[in-house]
């Protein structure tokens, strides 16, 4: 247990916390909606800091990101807990835990551990994932600023709901982002996510401002998401706020948790938005949770080549260097090592 950052004090010893933008009054005792921050005689206190609940060395391209350090290892960590409630979370055993089960989930597994797995595994990057990196930020915070150090990466993939001051904190060691824009309507984001829409938006103008690398990710729910409407407006959003630049990974959905209704999404719907995001001018659209489709592959914004060739999270063919096409020498915007 540790104390936790930003928070305010009010009376009869209720506290605001500042940490993301649901914004919880937590009364003495209570937790907020992540539940993983308590209210102890008037302090806020994490709960889950140094206690992984999950642990794996990933390729980066599962995250998904293809444009941080293609090819290369990421040790992932979470702990538990998350301030949002999808409908289809593919993680909720661990995203969603009872009140009883959180001080006690998980493995002991410090900082300066986690840091020294992952250069043990030759790992370029830490990715803090699985759940929310946002209810563990103490955690996540403390374990990016002794990766920095030892010249390893941080990356978040996250649903987009970090506080301003909390996100200007941590950007310093954060390299890039993977954060899920789930749909364009506050409709949605309120049905299917206990979210809003609007706050994901500004949340995401914020990582642009401070320069964080970014790559968006929209889960493609049959009749939820899926209408030439919705996805010409995520993609003119990012093309249009992010820049032309910023990836765009449309993925495949499929029934899980409280979501068993749905179909999985048709290979079809997938080529749709990505022929859709391209026409809003966006150079890189990815398909995703469906091998074998050409949109796995990163196709130079210049000349049109095929400079890196995929096949699931595994790289066939790199022509690519520095970040430079190997056909025309344009630079392609990323990590590139």
């Amino acid at each position: 247990m540790r104390e936790a950052l930003f928070w305010d004090p009010l009376p009869d010893n209720r506290i605001r916390c500042r940490l993301c933008r649901f914004r919880c009054v937590v009364a003495p005792g209570g937790r907020g909606r992540c539940r993983v921050r308590e209210n102890r005689d008037g302090r806020l206190y994490s709960l889950v800091y140094g206690r992984a609940i999950a642990e794996a060395v990933d390729p980066i391209e599962k995250k998904p990101l293809f444009h941080v350090l293609p090819g290369s290892r990421s040790y992932s960590i979470a702990t538990v807990g998350c301030n949002f409630r999808c409908l289809h979370c593919q993680n909720a055993s661990i995203s969603q835990p009872s009140a009883e089960t959180v001080a006690h989930a998980g493995f002991e597994l410090a900082p300066e551990a986690a840091v020294e797995r992952a250069a043990a595994e030759r790992c370029a990057t830490i990715a803090y994932t699985y759940t929310e990196p946002t209810v563990f930020f103490e955690y996540a915070w403390e374990t990016a600023k002794r990766a920095r150090a030892k010249g390893l990466r941080n990356v978040f993939v996250t649903n987009g709901y970090i506080s301003e001051e909390a996100l200007t904190a941590i950007a310093p060691v954060l390299d890039a982002a993977n954060v899920d824009l789930k749909g364009f309507s506050e409709q949605f984001y309120r049905q299917v996510t206990g979210g809003s829409l609007s706050e994901v938006l500004e949340s995401l103008r914020v990582y642009k401002r401070l320069g964080i690398w970014l790559e968006i990710t929209t889960l493609i729910i049959p009749g939820l998401n899926d209408s030439d409407d919705e996805l010409r407006a995520i993609a003119g959003f990012i093309a249009s706020e992010l820049g032309a630049e910023t990836p765009w990974h449309v993925t495949a959905f499929y029934p899980t948790y409280q979501m068993l209704d749905r179909p999985r999404t048709p290979a079809a719907t997938l080529r749709r938005a990505r022929e859709l995001g391209l026409g809003a001018g966006l150079q890189f659209v990815y398909e995703g949770n469906l091998a074998g489709e050409e949109g796995e592959h990163t196709f130079c914004p210049g000349c049109g080549e095929k400079v890196i060739e995929r096949s699931g999270f595994s790289l066939r063919k790199v022509r690519l260097s520095a970040g430079k096409c190997g056909f025309c020498g344009q630079v392609l915007a990323g990590i590139w090592g």
